[in-house]
């Protein structure tokens, strides 16, 4: 029996259901990567694509994907939120899963600057730490941090040009922990600038501050 199967239909959602009925699984005992979204072209006909998607089969090693989908799906059900949660990485470079929440109500979710989106993982984790299963999880939402990790470097970018052309500091808007690494990180090989946090809490920011010679 097969463990994966590439399957094309209308949209993400028929293929997927496709998928699953092709394997014989349901979906939280799969991991899924949408390959097209699909368009449905000009009056539904002129240049429509069909959406294709990869669906995998998890083994037996992937027990905090498997518990992390049934217990975000719970949660979600108990917000009455209409999303779903799925599978779109089994280990992601050995830092265990990543999971992807999909569906109308799912941008809700994200809230300012991923506030909601990263409480509900803290949620997720501790769930998953109380029930033994010793592996950090990731969400995200419809790819929601890679663009804002994007975003992040390109802000960084920008902003190290304002500091050498100026020759002064400039203080970033207060950014969590994992945002504010993301600039340190992004300008840490810069030749004419250098950063460091300041302040407390929620109010912890970054200022990037020109290399003086």
């Amino acid at each position: 029996m097969r463990d994966n199967i590439k399957i094309s239909a209308k949209t993400v959602e028929d293929a997927i259901e496709i998928a699953l009925i092709e394997l014989d699984v349901s979906r939280d005992e799969v991991s899924i990567e949408v390959l097209t979204e699909g368009k449905s072209g000009l009056f539904g006909m002129i240049g429509a694509t069909d959406a294709r998607v990869s669906v995998t089969k998890l083994g037996d090693t992937s027990n905090a994907s498997s518990s992390a989908i049934t217990y975000l799906n719970e949660i979600l059900s108990i917000l009455d939120v209409d999303a779903l949660a799925t599978v779109r990485t089994v280990n992601n470079n050995n830092k265990g899963p990543v999971i992807d929440i999909q569906g109308e109500d799912s941008g809700l979710l994200i809230g300012k600057k991923g506030e909601n989106l990263n409480a509900l993982q803290f949620i997720l984790n501790r769930i998953l730490r109380s029930n033994s299963v010793d592996s950090f999880v990731t969400l995200d939402i419809e790819q929601y941090k890679e663009r804002r990790s994007q975003s992040l470097n390109t802000l960084a970018t920008r902003v190290a040009d304002r500091v050498m052309n100026s020759n002064r500091s400039i203080t970033l808007e207060p950014m969590n922990a994992s945002e504010r690494r993301m600039i340190h990180t992004a300008l840490a090989d810069h030749t004419g600038v250098k950063t460091e946090s300041s302040g407390s809490g929620y109010n912890r920011k970054v200022v990037v501050m020109p290399i003086k010679i």
